[in-house]
């Protein structure tokens, strides 16, 4: 294919930052809408976890599977569904009759979602051959990401108060369509030399280890830790993590290779990823309650309350990736681990909620470290991977983003629920106090996933993490040059990333 225009370049480039920003979008705008959905649709703490869970949960299962089909079948492809898929969920939503049927079009969306971030990335590697044309576009996408997380509550709230909750979804329609016909127009299809053949059983059991553990976890409040129906998913989500660690290392393409956690700088990011997600989960969704449910503020209210942590995102993401990328990701992830744990423990110690000065600067920390830890995540998973490798390593470092903000959710919204309940009220019906002591333990668990961050950055990031890193690559490249003559393709597998549509 010959090398296309600067010019269209930086419009598959657009296009593909369109993608992400519905996606980004659809993530803070809901959060600022639940108080007025639970309302509308009568639903209970954990129908408001699922409204978000149900979404990460299926684009966390999906993610992976989404990259290696569209690497086999045509990126463009894909993308073309997903945008269709993504779409469609979102006129679902907009017109759902329940909680029910709410919960399930999200997960229409989802897997609509699962297949534009991942595969976006896939063809600006193999649009942008330029390694600093590449790094620039990259740096462009990940300020996207920004610009979701500071407008999205804000043209929430304002959607929320002026038209209502359904209206959040009607945002997506235009910006969906147009990207679809652009793609159409203008996106040359490409594929992977060599992609990675399926693997039906690694998925299931990935897609059955996350649903169980979550549903245990929202729904353990209501139905007790101990009732039979708690014990047998928690049962079934440990089943479905042994059968992966057994089955997974014996296939020669398995859909996640157990070998990469040798690298300390790789389980790291995913540890990494999980804990600062969580926080972010957990911290959006404490404080769209407290802030409307709790304060009495609007919509629009709660979503500029959020404007200085999301502003601070937004400036910092890309210093902190141009740190990474001159001084290694030691220092972005230490200063996001004790943000975040700064952040985390004004609240759960200091009453930040008490003073308007106080919970102010509380949102200014926790943007502080979520703008540092991002960048670092991706380069600290993908750190000393042979180039064949790189893209599967950041597809699970994605997926431990989206595990993260999943288990936030479900775990702080059920340590919330477990308080409330234990004080003897409900969501907006008992005192401002019973709700700030509840949420109490939520925020040492937010604490404890900075302070992790903080801990894990420091040792995944050091001489001896490189070490591990470098031996692991050693080891994954015999394999492969161990395998080439069974895959009777050499010259396929030099050409890491896909250059040729």
């Amino acid at each position: 294919m010959p090398e296309l225009s600067h010019r269209r370049r930086m419009l598959v480039l657009a296009i593909c930052c369109m993608s992400l920003l519905i996606v980004g979008l659809d993530n803070t705008v809901l959060n600022v809408a639940l108080p007025a959905m639970r309302q509308d649709l009568d639903a209970s703490v954990a129908g408001m976890q699922w409204t978000i869970d149900a979404y990460t949960l299926v684009l966390a299962s999906l993610l992976m599977l989404a990259g290696s089909t569209a690497d086999r079948i045509g990126r463009r492809k894909v993308f073309m569904a997903g945008l269709v898929l993504f779409t469609l969920g979102s006129a679902l939503c907009s017109l759902a009759p329940s909680l029910e049927t709410l919960i399930a079009f999200r997960m229409v969306q989802a897997v609509g979602g699962s297949m534009l971030n991942p595969v976006a990335m896939s063809i600006i590697t193999n649009t942008f051959t330029d390694p600093r044309e590449r790094a620039r576009a990259i740096g462009v996408w990940g300020g996207v990401v920004g610009i979701s997380m500071a407008a999205g509550p804000v043209v929430g709230g304002a959607l929320v108060d002026s038209v209502g909750w359904r209206s959040i979804f009607w945002i997506n329609l235009p910006v969906g369509i147009a990207a679809l016909l652009l793609t159409w127009r203008c996106v040359p299809e490409s594929r992977a030399p060599k992609a990675r053949r399926p693997d039906p059983v690694g998925q299931l059991l990935v897609i059955t280890l996350l649903g169980s553990l979550t549903y245990a976890i929202i729904e353990a409040p209501q139905k007790g830790w101990t009732s039979a129906e708690i014990l047998f998913f928690a049962a079934l989500a440990a089943a479905s993590l042994t059968g992966l660690l057994v089955y997974e290392p014996r296939r020669a393409d398995p859909l996640i290779d157990l070998r990469f956690f040798r690298s300390a700088p790789f389980s790291g990011a995913t540890v990494i990823a999980v804990s600062a997600f969580a926080a972010l989960g957990g911290f959006l969704f404490v404080n769209t309650l407290y802030l409307q449910d709790v304060r009495g503020l609007s919509a629009l209210d709660a979503g500029l309350w959020t404007l200085p942590m999301a502003a601070v995102v937004c400036v910092l993401a890309p210093l902190s990736g141009r740190v990474v990328a001159a001084r290694g990701p030691r220092i972005p992830l230490l200063v996001a681990g004790v943000a975040m744990a700064l952040s985390g423990l004004m609240f759960a110690a200091f009453d930040a909620e008490s003073d308007t000065a106080s919970m102010f600067t509380a949102y200014v920390l926790f943007g502080l470290g979520f703008g540092a830890v991002n960048a670092p995540i991706t380069n600290t998973a993908v750190s000393g991977m042979p180039r064949a490798q790189a893209g599967v390593a950041a597809a699970v470092a994605s997926t431990s983003r989206q595990i993260g903000q999943t288990l936030g959710v479900a775990v702080i919204g059920a340590v919330l629920a477990a308080g409330v309940a234990g004080a003897g009220s409900s969501y907006g019906s008992g005192p401002a106090g019973d709700f700030v002591a509840a949420s109490r333990p939520a925020w040492w668990i937010i604490t404890g996933c900075g302070v992790c961050v903080l801990l894990v950055g420091a040792l995944s990031s050091g001489r001896w993490a490189r070490e591990t890193a470098r031996r692991t690559a050693e080891r994954l490249e015999e394999s492969e040059e161990a395998s080439a003559p069974a895959a009777g393709a050499p010259a396929g597998r030099s050409s890491s990333a896909g250059t040729r549509a």
